[in-house]
């Protein structure tokens, strides 16, 4: 990556006078159909640090398809959504996508997915055929996981040595709890057992899961009742009460920066993949991570696999769409691209590509592989999609801890307001 420069950036794009700023802030709008050429539009989101692991990745996709430019497009994970819902409606979309997680079933049925079923250039031959049937929606193949990554709980191996912490082996959420709130009283740094977490989407899902609810259906409606919303508000509401967890002026919120909180707190919850990066804010501490706790009577298949998504537009010119198919090949199949990018934005889904970049793994990245493959192995019924309307269900979810957590709404009520909330937004798409 140090070798990446500015030039070698506007080779791929072809679009020498337009400076790297400026392109970054117009979305690269310039390079789509009307000033681009033959240049294939990429989009994706993520940090300074991510912008420049693909950009290097696109370098070597471009020596091995000197005859292929690509038009980069990336920002933040807000600022991706806000430019796709600005080109969505000017249809002048980037020619493959990532999909935000609120957004997939939005995009598709805005038409945005071209089929990739027969697609000339699209190499899935590292796939099964029972592999690739997970990868449809509604049985459509129109888009693909460029990575997997599961709900997790991670903890700072550090403090757990420093003040004699043990995590049993079977962790439920009850076991959890006393564990946190013990924790917090009893460590001499003054350190809390975790953050006040509810708005995290994934363990809420398989706290949801566990109860034998989805928090989306088959059919596009809201699957979380009013019990399984108010009983998640509530273990963590338990927690805050008791002192366990970073109080919420204390984070700045529902949502904490982590390298705000993460050398305050014993645990977390978070997504398998978060590791990587967050390990890095604190290089003095170790970090380690393992499935979510389990309910005693948890359903059975609770456990899920969580698909990030990419897809190709479907007004891609005919004449782009081989150029644009090699693009998604290279993402998905490439050890030089996962050499370049790591596993910061989840495990791929091609598992002889993971087994070949085991070995040269960082710690960290270790840990991401071993629980992928754990969660991996389990039983785990259907997972559902969130449907269109629902973009702004974690909006809605934090308003109503805010109301909590300042005392002016009781936890049922709550959940049933966001319960009703979320049902209207769909209702209304």
């Amino acid at each position: 990556m140090s070798d990446l420069t500015r030039r070698s950036f506007l080779t791929w794009t072809g679009m020498g006078a337009l400076s790297v700023a400026a392109m970054s802030l117009a979305g690269c709008s310039s390079a789509g159909s009307s000033g681009g050429g033959d240049s294939v539009r990429f989009a994706w989101w993520g940090g300074s640090d991510r912008q420049r692991a693909y950009l290097a990745a696109l370098d070597a996709f471009t020596a091995e398809h000197p005859e292929i430019k690509v038009a980069p497009e990336f920002g933040d994970y807000d600022a991706y959504q806000e430019r796709m819902t600005t080109q969505m409606a000017a249809r002048d979309v980037p020619d493959v996508f990532w999909i935000p997680s609120p957004a997939v079933l939005t995009y598709r049925d805005a038409g945005l997915y071209r089929d990739l079923d027969g697609v000339e250039g699209l190499d899935l031959s590292a796939f099964g055929a029972d592999q690739v049937e997970t990868f449809k929606l509604g049985g459509k193949l129109d888009t693909l996981p460029k990575s997997i990554f599961s709900p997790v709980v991670r903890w700072n191996t550090t403090f757990q040595e420093e003040d004699g912490v043990t995590l049993p082996d079977q962790l439920s959420w009850d076991g959890l709890a006393e564990l946190l709130v013990d924790y917090a009283k009893n460590n001499a740094g003054g350190r809390k057992g975790t953050t006040y977490g509810p708005y995290h989407d994934m363990p809420f899902e398989s706290f949801l899961r566990q109860r034998g609810e989805d928090l989306w259906t088959e059919d596009g409606t809201l699957g979380a009742s009013v019990d399984g919303v108010a009983a998640w508000i509530d273990w963590w509401e338990k927690l805050r009460l008791a002192g366990a967890t970073t109080s919420v002026s204390e984070q700045d919120g529902i949502e904490p920066s982590w390298s705000q909180v993460g050398d305050k707190v014993l645990l977390t919850f978070a997504n398998s993949n978060h590791i990587v990066d967050d390990a890095q804010a604190f290089p003095d501490y170790v970090f380690d991570q393992r499935d979510v706790p389990a309910a005693e009577d948890a359903a059975a298949g609770y456990h899920f696999t969580y698909y990030s998504r990419f897809a190709m537009y479907s007004g891609v010119p005919d004449d782009r769409v081989a150029a644009a198919a090699s693009l998604m090949s290279f993402n998905l199949n490439s050890p030089e691209l996962l050499s370049l990018v790591g596993l910061s934005a989840g495990a791929p889904p091609n598992a002889e590509l993971l087994d070949a970049y085991e070995p040269d793994a960082t710690p960290d990245e270790q840990k991401v592989i071993a629980i992928t493959r754990e969660i991996a192995g389990t039983e785990q019924r259907p997972r559902f999609e969130a449907p269109a309307g629902s973009g702004s269900w974690r909006d809605l979810m934090i308003r109503e801890l805010e109301e909590v957590t300042l005392g002016q709404k009781r936890v049922p009520d709550a959940a049933a307001a966001f319960v009703e909330a979320v049902e209207g937004e769909i209702a209304g798409a």
